[in-house]
């Protein structure tokens, strides 16, 4: 999931995303050490979802803007 979809949910909204994002992330550990994972990329597509998500509501607990901003130098403002 991307973090522009993350960014436009509700705090609740965020809460319970989290929630379900952690239970997944408990599911595939276990089907993991089972032998039950076919993809074992997904515990790590799992665990940056989890990490956007707690990353939006830091920033939203912190009022930092949510938007990514600009850090590249232009060109002319090199000359």
């Amino acid at each position: 999931m991307k973090a522009t979809n993350f960014m436009e949910m509700t705090n609740e909204e965020l809460q319970v995303k989290l929630v379900s994002l952690k239970q997944d992330l408990l599911n595939l550990r276990f089907k993991h050490k089972s032998g039950n994972l076919e993809n074992n990329s997904q515990i790590r597509t799992c665990r940056k979802d989890i990490a956007k998500c707690m990353t939006i509501i830091r920033q939203r607990e912190l009022g930092i803007s949510a938007e990514p901003t600009k850090t590249g130098k232009s060109k002319k403002a090199a000359k």
